[in-house]
Order: structure tokens, then C-alpha cells, then sequence
């Protein structure tokens, strides 16, 4: 009775954070969706490219103020717990987007209009900053030792919900309204139902049970009388390699994110066909993510992680010189969609891996550091800086030499993470007592 009442409050719940998680990347990531045409509103300019840019560059503002948010609300779920920081970066994501919706444009109100939009964008940043921490920390606890992996999952494949939700919208609005519509006030629906879906949000997680001291086994251990950042130097390198590994996989994620503004910038298609591509490569990311959780739990972190990474990385190359040599919505499509699969298989036996090697009593704010300035460092820019090699190369294959720069680091990177599954572990203590 006890083992089925357990099941039923982890599906309960972990569905719960699952879809609060949707909620607060959709509305961080539906930015991404609309570049172009927020750049008309708060940032006009002469030409096409400098308006782009000063869309792009507020979009990495948001990067940039999420490790602030991750060491605030991840110490306050350290010490607090779980579900109050949840429950705090909700509010604060959800007051966000609204302002994302309502701030007037340029013209109207002047200089006002892009700083407006620029404070919204750093408030998105600071919250998420500290969701990610505490919620990746809240599956992992929740999950049994065996399926920590299939658990977490969840984590990375609520941001892919978010993503297809966000798309699904996007091919619906370029669809049914007009570009001078879409381009005037048309991508504001997309911020507003962000905005009306918070307080549902909300609700679900006021129902959640709190995990902070909830007995673990199988993970990093805190030692006595070491708390804080001493105790985090302790876990230094670990941290490190986590900060390199999440920041080169940001870099491939957002060029895939890129796909909307680069199909209608570069390959010079429609944004119906770039949102049809996001949504090609937010759908199979969500079954690749579960895919990947899920061996991780019974082959290992470590060889999940090696071997995902190599074919994603020798995957890039002939797949963007097809789109670039023959550019059409179906290329495009296919080309998103393999990417999407082979570099998702990776997130999750990284993000359990390093939740696994870090102590419950610093995992929210060391994990949220490492995550916020992996894409502070990395996923925030990365739209901004392949516009800019674009535009000084002249080549359509930029995108291509930047993800493979990011994925052999990566793979280095993986090789050095120590394994920390379960099952994978029991199988190298018994064969190292067996030889000796």
C-alpha cells in the first residue's frame, strides 16, 4: 500500500513541477520566436541587421542576470526549500511576461520602450536563474535511486514542451495573420497567453510536498561543519566541467532555436517554414530526452554522454551543408529535426550526473550557478554571435563551424565527468573485486 501511494504522489507531483517548468521557459524562450519582430518595436533602425541585433542583445540580458538569480533563490531553496523558491521565481517570471506583452512600442513612448522591455527581460532572467536549481534538484529527490535519470528527464523535456508549445503558436499566428499584422502587435498574443497561464501555474505548485530533508542515498555527501562556498570549493571541479559541458550544449541549443530567424535571414524562406522547423525539433527532443534519461539509468551517465555527443558532433556538418545547398521548408524541417534528436540525448544523464555529484545541502544554488552561467557564458550569446559571423563571413554554414567547435569541447568535457548512475557504479565495484 505504501510502495503504491508512493507512485501515485511521485506521478502527481512530478507532473506538477513538470508543467510549472513548461510555463516559466515558454515564457523566457517565446522571445526567441519573435526577434525580428520585437527588434521592429523597441529597437528601429536603419537597416534590418542593426534592428536584429539590438533584439538579440536584449535577449542575452536575460542570460546574463540568471546567475544572479540562481545564487539568491537557489541559497533561499537551500535553506528554505524546494517549493517556496519555486513558488517565488514563478511570481516573478509571471510579472515578466505581462510587461513583455504591455510595454508600447518605440514610437510610442520613446527611448522608454526598449529600456522597459530590457527590465523585463533581466527580471525573466533573474527568476529562471533560480527555477532551474530548484527544480532539477525536486525531481532528482523525488525520484528512486534507480530512476533518477527517467525522473529529471522531465526537467529538460518540459523546456521542449515549452518550446513546442511556443512554435505550435508561432506557425498559428504567421498562419492566420497578415506580416504587417504579425510584425505591429501579433507576437504580443504569444507573451499574453503566456501571461494568462501563471496562475494555473501557481496553483500546482502551492499542492507540492517539500523534499529538502528527505533522506537520499547514492549521491554526494555534505561534510560536517563545511556549508556555503566552502563547501562548494570542495566540488569545484566537478562544477567546472558541468559549466563547460551545459555551455557548449547551449550553444547548439540555441543555434537550433535559431532556426526561425535563420531561415528567414539566411536561407531566405518564411517564418511559417522556420517555426515549422522549431516545431519539428521541440517535438522530437521530448521523446529523445526520456530516451536518453532512461538508458542513462541502466547503461551509465558516462558512456550515454560519450556516445550521443560523437554522433550529434559528426552529424553537423553534412546535415547544414544539405539545407544550404538546397533551402526549402522540407530540408530545413529534417535537418532540425535529426539535430533536435541526437544532441537531446545528452541533456539529461548531464543534468542528473552533475545533481548526483553535488550535496542536497548546496545542490539548488551550485547546480543553478553552473546551468545560469553555462548559458550566460554560452546559450545568451549565441544567437547574437551567429548573426554577427553571418553577416561578416558571408557563409550560410557559420552556425555549422560554431556547433562543431562547441561539441568536440563538450565531448572532452564528458570524458572527464566521473560516473555517479547507480547501476553503473555496483557493475565497476564488482568488477574491480572480482580482479583483485
Amino acid at each position: 500500500m505504501a510502495a503504491a501511494g508512493t507512485a501515485v504522489f511521485r506521478r502527481r507531483h512530478i507532473a506538477a513541477v513538470t508543467l510549472g517548468n513548461a510555463l516559466e521557459f515558454y515564457d523566457f524562450l517565446t522571445y526567441s520566436f519573435f526577434a525580428i519582430q520585437i527588434g521592429h518595436a523597441f529597437f528601429p533602425s536603419g537597416n534590418a541587421y542593426g534592428s536584429l541585433m539590438g533584439s538579440l542583445a536584449t535577449f542575452g540580458a536575460g542570460f546574463a542576470m540568471r546567475p544572479l538569480g540562481a545564487i539568491v533563490i537557489g541559497r533561499y531553496a537551500d535553506r528554505a526549500g524546494r517549493k517556496p523558491a519555486m513558488l517565488l521565481s514563478f511570481m516573478l517570471i509571471g510579472a515578466s511576461i505581462l510587461g513583455m506583452a504591455a510595454i508600447p512600442s518605440y514610437a510610442a513612448i520613446g527611448f522608454a520602450a526598449p529600456v522597459l522591455a530590457v527590465i523585463a527581460r533581466m527580471l525573466q532572467g533573474f527568476s529562471l536563474g533560480g527555477e532551474i536549481g530548484s527544480n532539477t534538484s525536486y525531481l532528482l529527490e523525488a525520484a528512486p535511486a534507480s530512476e533518477r535519470g527517467s525522473v529529471v528527464a522531465w526537467q529538460g523535456a518540459s523546456q521542449m514542451i515549452a518550446i513546442l508549445v511556443g512554435s505550435v503558436i508561432g506557425v498559428v499566428l504567421s498562419s492566420l495573420l497578415p506580416p504587417d499584422i504579425l510584425d505591429a502587435y501579433g507576437w504580443r498574443i504569444a507573451f499574453a497567453l503566456g501571461g494568462f497561464a501563471v496562475p494555473f501555474g501557481f496553483w500546482l505548485r502551492t499542492q507540492l510536498p517539500e523534499t529538502l530533508h528527505v533522506p537520499e542515498t547514492g549521491t554526494a555527501s555534505s561534510e560536517p561543519g563545511i556549508v556555503g562556498i566552502a563547501l562548494a570549493r570542495r566540488y569545484w571541479r566537478i562544477m567546472a566541467l558541468g559549466v563547460t559541458v551545459l555551455g557548449m550544449g547551449s550553444i547548439a541549443s540555441y543555434i537550433q532555436l535559431y532556426a526561425v530567424t535563420y531561415a528567414q535571414d539566411t536561407l531566405h524562406l518564411s517564418e511559417h517554414a522556420g517555426f515549422l522547423a522549431e516545431t519539428a525539433n521541440a517535438a522530437i527532443a521530448i521523446p529523445a530526452m526520456l530516451l536518453g534519461g532512461w538508458l542513462s539509468d541502466r547503461i551509465g551517465r558516462w558512456p550515454m554522454n560519450i556516445g550521443a555527443n560523437f554522433v550529434f558532433l559528426v552529424s553537423i556538418y553534412p546535415l547544414f551543408a544539405w539545407v544550404v545547398r538546397s533551402p526549402s521548408p522540407a530540408s530545413l524541417i529534417i535537418v532540425m529535426t535529426v539535430l533536435g534528436f541526437v544532441s537531446n540525448l545528452t541533456f539529461t544523464s548531464v543534468c542528473t550526473a552533475l545533481g548526483e555529484s553535488l550535496p542536497k545541502i548546496i545542490r539548488c544554488s551550485a547546480f543553478g550557478i553552473v546551468y545560469s552561467v553555462a548559458l550566460a557564458a554560452c546559450g545568451g550569446s549565441t544567437q547574437f554571435v551567429v548573426t554577427w559571423l553571418i553577416h561578416v563571413s558571408g557563409s550560410a554554414m557559420a552556425p555549422a563551424y560554431y556547433a562543431m567547435a562547441a561539441a568536440a569541447v563538450a565531448q572532452i568535457a564528458m570524458m572527464l565527468i566521473p560516473e555517479s548512475a547507480p547501476v553503473r557504479i555496483e557493475k565497476l565495484a564488482l568488477r574491480a573485486a572480482a580482479a583483485a
